[in-house]
């Protein structure tokens, strides 16, 4: 198998350019089901994720041509299938986001319960109601969900229980062929559901209030293929962000808006990091030690749990206390008990985690629990004392193209090893 070998104390400094956003790119490869034809998507990163999905649209009767690195052209006009199979569901979440668009373009979908990063339970129970509002039938059996809609959608108002993004995303691309209106209230307000809306509407649907609350979606007939550049990657910008406020050197991150960081550049900012925004970059550095910061993760615009792990990798060499609280996984602090294997003290305590910020960290063995926190062990190795190994990077490569190669190219001491495979316990034990 493969690890992340970290040798850390080096310096680590210069400029990074971010992909495509992952959250959004999948949505938006989704959704080419409902324009049939064909849709060019640009700026979609190179990701295991993405060819997950690729394969799902496959199944589908779909056909992709890679244009190059960053570019797909799918072609939906020969869909003619309406199921999912487990073997590829199974390894990605994002993969239900094509119930929505079969269901409005065939009235029917048969799709597997979802997989993905193992960080809590990712119940659908809110896209099957709002879905049922719209008059959708379903029945779940043997881990399949089959959905249908006997009388075609029509529109009406949802009000969701919590401002879920898969839920939002499925509800929009359910209704874009409704009869009339549908309204969503609480809906999710990432800047991939933006992306998502302004696709869709240059597609010919007709979208108001994506960023808001309260999202209208007033239904219309065929919509047609596009060309459409995917949003940046605030999650990629802001690691590499977290990267430059532990290590201190100078790092500017570029291919993102800024404003999609908001509050965590306003978080890192009380810790002592310097942040200087431009239009589409921001360079962070830091002269003195970090400070102790409270956090708790919420819907955008609140904290993302997608950067979590990395602020608390940050906070774990903050000098004195503080509290960080986990409102939207209850199973991400896996990454904790990695982290503790490199000298952190953190206690967890329910959704919460008391952070006591020590002098430094040591090298270690440890295991990618996920997507974000592998990233977190790795940017914690670069400033360990000695070297760092982190197993199951498959996790990574999901969420992060060319990740390491990005590190080397900002001086880090950093490459992907082949070892033995064995079990990681064995591993460490030599």
């Amino acid at each position: 198998m493969e690890v992340i070998r970290v040798e850390g104390g080096h310096p680590v400094s210069g400029t990074v350019t971010v992909e495509g956003a992952k959250n959004s790119a999948l949505k938006l490869m989704a959704a080419t089901i409902l324009a049939p034809g064909v849709t060019t998507l640009e700026n979609v990163p190179n990701i295991s994720d993405v060819h997950i999905m690729g394969k799902v649209l496959k199944e589908l009767g779909a056909t992709i041509e890679v244009v190059n690195a960053h570019t797909l052209r799918i072609d939906t006009g020969n869909v003619d299938s309406w199921e999912t199979p487990y073997s590829l569901v199974a390894q990605m979440r994002a993969s239900t986001a094509v119930l929505g668009p079969l269901l409005a373009r065939f009235g029917k979908a048969i799709v597997a319960m979802p997989g993905g990063c193992n960080i809590g339970a990712r119940k659908i129970d809110m896209h099957i109601l709002g879905l049922e509002a719209l008059g959708v039938e379903f029945d779940v059996d043997h881990g399949d969900i089959y959905a249908s809609a006997p009388n075609g959608l029509t529109g009406t108002t949802v009000t969701l229980d919590f401002a879920s993004v898969g839920a939002t995303e499925n509800l929009i691309m359910a209704s874009v062929h409704a009869k009339g209106t549908t309204v969503i209230d609480n809906a999710a307000r990432e800047p991939e559901i933006v992306d998502l809306a302004n696709m869709l509407n240059k597609m010919g649907a007709n979208i108001q209030g994506a960023g808001s609350p309260v999202i209208e979606i007033h239904g219309v007939g065929e919509l047609h293929p596009v060309t459409h550049a995917v949003v940046g990657d605030r999650i990629e910008a802001g690691t590499f962000v977290a990267v430059g406020g532990m290590v201190g050197q100078p790092i500017t991150v570029r291919g993102f808006d800024p404003q999609h960081l908001g509050l965590v550049l306003r978080k890192y900012e009380q810790m002592g990091i310097v942040v200087q925004r431009g239009e589409r970059e921001v360079t962070v550095s830091r002269t003195r030690e970090l400070s102790p910061v409270d956090i708790q993760t919420l819907p955008f615009p609140g904290f993302p749990t997608d950067m979590q792990a990395q602020t608390m990798c940050l906070l774990s060499v903050a000098r004195g206390a503080c509290v960080v609280t986990e409102n939207v996984f209850e199973s991400r602090f896996m990454f904790a008990s990695e982290l503790q294997r490199m000298g952190s003290d953190i206690v967890i305590q329910g959704h919460h985690a008391v952070v006591h910020g020590v002098e430094g960290l040591s090298g270690a063995e440890v295991r990618s629990p996920d997507l974000r926190g592998g990233a977190a062990l790795v940017m914690a190795g670069l400033v360990a004392d000695g070297v760092t190994t982190v197993s199951d990077i498959h996790h990574i490569d999901r969420g992060y193209e060319r990740f390491v190669e990005k590190l080397q190219a900002l001086g880090a001491h950093v490459g992907r090893v082949s070892i033995p495979d064995v079990s990681l316990e064995d591993y460490r034990q030599g």
